[in-house]
């Protein structure tokens, strides 16, 4: 296939983000499809222009296209990846793949299948001092690894009268920090370390019970008018805090939060081993902290002549010229559109078996919080 041609569906926060990446990297962006019409019309300039279509079902029937990007709500990413790849596209989807692992396992197999590409958008692997953590780790660098912590934090819902779709179990659903934010960091450590979780225990909490919904439409990130406003119960977590065990006896525990206040979008992790530590924070990414017991410790600034070579490849400039949140969209592109041109070699992309392992690893978080009590992934998994 020598022109990878694509399409958009959803023109909210993240759909712009694809587009604009995809264009960055040649990719045609033919059209996109919003919630309604009207309401991709009014986000065409934000979508940098290209055809409207009506709807997603006009979108998969076009024969220009044959790449479709869906970063509508979770509650239609099922139902929207099963048609397109029906329709014979192939597929990038926004995390969670689908809203439980019945339906991904279901999208794991029709991707297998049909043989197209199916990528799930985990984009924070395409950091280039990810993909060098990666290296140091698999090298052996850093010795046994003992233990894995850290975070993502958020404060754009620190307040009650912010509101987002994401809040609404019908949308997003029975998860919201962990599904949201904490799949990415614990997709970002599975990667890195190629070890898989075996069992969690994790704990919830629900700062605001109630919070103030708009009556009309509002934009991600934004707050509601206290004056245009339902009062809605939440029974999603704001905050969560899960303790892991990885296979081979590796600890470790994740945060994951949305009313961390000053935080507006910070990803941070520590492997330690028995030689060596690294750690990395997403809001200086262009720093790896190598830490050491006798000597002093490092910090890595990225540079691609001091880099491995799957680091090198992911990293467009030269030293002392950051690479930040929207080159990874364009990295892990570059990728989608390799397998797309070239067929056959194994997928250097997130997969659908990545996105139904998130899924599942989340439904073990989800029973240990309501059930009080560590949980195996295997018991959702069956294996």
């Amino acid at each position: 296939m020598s022109v990878v041609r694509a399409g958009v569906v959803g023109a909210g926060f993240i759909g712009p983000v694809h587009a604009e990446a995809l264009r960055r990297i040649g990719v045609e962006v033919v059209g996109f499809s919003a919630a309604s019409a009207e309401r991709a019309e009014a986000r065409r300039d934000v979508m940098g222009s290209g055809m409207v279509y009506a709807t997603f079902e006009d979108l998969i029937a076009d024969p220009a296209i044959n790449l479709v990007h869906i970063t509508s709500p979770n509650h239609l990413h099922f139902e929207q990846t099963k048609a397109a790849l029906l329709a014979g596209k192939n597929v990038v989807c926004e995390k969670p793949l689908a809203m439980n692992t019945v339906e991904s396992a279901e999208l794991v197999s029709l991707a297998k299948q049909t043989g197209l590409v199916a990528a799930v958008n985990f984009n924070i692997r395409y950091y280039p001092l990810a993909h060098e953590a990666r290296a140091r780790v698999r090298s052996g660098e850093l010795g046994n690894l003992i233990a894995i912590h850290g975070s993502y934090l958020q404060d754009w819902l620190l307040y009650p009268t912010d509101w987002n779709w994401r809040l609404e179990k019908r949308f997003s659903g029975p998860m919201r920090a962990i599904s949201d934010i904490g799949s990415h960091w614990l997709d970002l450590v599975t990667f890195i370390t190629g070890l898989r979780i075996e069992s969690v225990m994790a704990d919830f909490k629900t700062v605001h019970p109630t919070r103030k919904k708009p009556t009309g439409p509002i934009a991600t990130y934004a707050s509601a008018d206290p004056n245009a406003s339902v009062d809605e119960p939440i029974d999603t977590e704001d905050y969560a805090s899960v303790l892991l065990r990885f296979e081979g006896g590796t600890r470790g525990v994740v945060t994951a939060s949305q009313i961390s206040a000053g935080r507006k979008n910070q990803l941070s992790f520590e492997i330690d081993g028995t030689q060596e530590s690294l750690a990395w924070n997403s809001t200086v990414p262009n720093e790896l902290w190598i830490g050491h017991r006798n000597k002093p410790n490092e910090v890595l600034i990225k540079d691609p002549s001091l880099l491995s070579e799957g680091a090198r490849q992911i990293s467009s400039y030269p030293g002392g010229h950051n690479e930040g949140f929207a080159d990874t969209f364009k990295q892990l592109y570059r990728d989608v559109e390799e397998a797309i041109r070239n067929p056959g070699g194994k997928p250097k992309y997130p997969t659908f078996e990545d996105g139904h392992y998130e899924l599942a690893v989340g439904e073990a978080i989800y029973r240990s919080s309501t059930t009080d009590r560590w949980v195996r992934v295997d018991e959702i998994t069956g294996k």
